[in-house]
């Protein structure tokens, strides 16, 4: 955009000094050229009247005082042949001129002018005064040159103010680039610069608003959530209260856990909703995946699964917050309980990724997606459910900078990419 400008500027300057500074240059040789034959043209005359009445006596010096003064040459010649001041061949114009014709011509090296002076007694005289082409051309050079300079001059003064104009608008431009990219990264505290010149300036007004608005927006959702969440702690508790009133132990144990779980959940969903984005962003994914995986197995028990595990040793930092990814992992078990028959096996492995980070795959041997479905969609589902598991699962990956890949059939496998914390 800089360089368009400068571009742009640079060439209407040009233009604009070729338009008058072309003209200019001509119109200075002419008047020089003007200048010098009326010079001359002016000493022809003076010497006039004394050629149509003096004698050789006094003419001679006289025409030789002229021709000692004048830039050019300066010549009088009589009808008989007679040359006084600077020697001068007897041209076509010369003879013109003693017929009693004044003209001028161009000639070798300069310009002819003869003037014819009638009325003399001895015949027709004529004065010749040569101007050379340097007398012609004096001071034209040096006019040019001066025009150039000025011309040069005006030009690079033109592109230092198309330059510091467009320097403004590329900062300007950039800076609002810039916001909008902290904006999409989740950095809703940038702010555009409101004073940047012309329309810029009303687009960071308006994208300042926006992001004013937005993050109104998410705080209200926010609260909102938090809200929702916090209303299910009263039913946990009393579920609690039931589960810790039963009379097997190990029941109530294992029902109470699963309150637990609920309950940090919900504490982890508020957590979620009031933080901003980028806080607590990094978990264990081996330590994370071993205690979910735990947590599913008594159920796996209870149903007649199967379950084949290949966990890596840990630590495996990803980039996610423990939470998500804990919800992540019970989406991704919880559709094998949900969507296949008792005594499907299913497996689970967990490995590092070279590039740091985790991979996390979770297969089944059921009968797969249903034909037709786009289970990653928000809100889709093929099973009957709310269609959200798989959808926090890729949003978890794509937070951690993975991603999440389906396949099958036979059977359902699901492959997370989960990036490293972000220092």
């Amino acid at each position: 955009m800089r360089l368009r400008i400068l571009g742009l500027v640079g060439a209407t300057v040009l233009l604009v000094l070729v338009a008058f500074a072309v003209p200019l240059a001509v119109l200075v040789r002419t008047v020089a050229i003007d200048t010098a034959l009326s010079t001359a043209t002016a000493q022809a005359q003076s010497l006039t009247p004394l050629v149509a009445t003096a004698d050789r006596t006094t003419m001679e010096p006289t025409v030789a005082l002229a021709d000692d003064r004048n830039a050019g040459d300066v010549s009088v010649i009589l009808a008989d042949g007679t040359v006084f001041g600077a020697p001068a061949p007897r041209s076509d114009l010369v003879e013109l001129g003693l017929r009693g014709v004044s003209a001028s011509t161009e000639a070798p090296g300069g310009r002819e002018m003869v003037f014819s002076v009638q009325g003399a007694a001895a015949g027709n005289s004529v004065i010749r005064v040569f101007v050379p082409d340097a007398e012609l051309t004096r001071g034209v050079a040096r006019s040019w040159l001066l025009l150039a300079g000025l011309s040069l001059v005006m030009l690079a003064g033109g592109l230092l103010l198309a330059d510091r104009l467009a320097r403004s608008l590329v900062d300007a431009t950039t800076d609002l680039s810039g916001v909008s990219e902290r904006l999409a990264r989740g950095d809703l505290a940038a702010r555009a610069d409101p004073d940047a010149p012309a329309e810029l300036g009303v687009v960071a007004r308006a994208l300042n608003g926006l992001a004013g608005r937005i993050s109104e927006l998410l705080r209200e959702e926010r609260e909102n959530v938090a809200d929702l969440a916090h209303r299910v702690r009263t039913p946990l508790t009393a579920l609690r209260l039931e589960a810790e009133a039963l009379r097997d132990p190990e029941e109530s144990a294992r029902i109470s856990a699963g309150v637990d779980g609920v309950q940090r959940a919900v504490t982890g969903a508020i957590e979620q909703a009031r933080r901003r984005g980028g806080e607590g962003r990094a978990a264990d994914a081996a330590a994370v995946v071993r205690e979910r995986v735990a947590f599913w197995q008594v159920l796996a028990e209870d149903t007649d699964r199967a379950v084949t595990l290949d966990l890596a040793e840990g630590p495996l930092p990803v980039g996610c917050a423990p939470a998500d990814l804990e919800a992540c992992v019970d989406a991704l078990l919880g559709n094998v309980f949900a969507h296949t028959p008792d005594g499907t096996a299913f497996g689970v492995e967990l490995s590092g990724r070279p590039t740091g980070g985790a991979r996390l795959v979770v297969y089944d041997t059921g009968s797969g997606l249903p034909p037709g479905t786009d289970p990653i969609s928000r809100g889709v589902s093929g099973g009957g459910s709310t269609g959200l598991g798989l959808d926090i699962a890729r949003r978890t990956a794509e937070s951690a900078g993975g991603r999440l890949t389906l396949s099958g059939p036979p059977g359902l496998r699901v492959v997370l990419e989960l990036g490293g914390p972000q220092h």
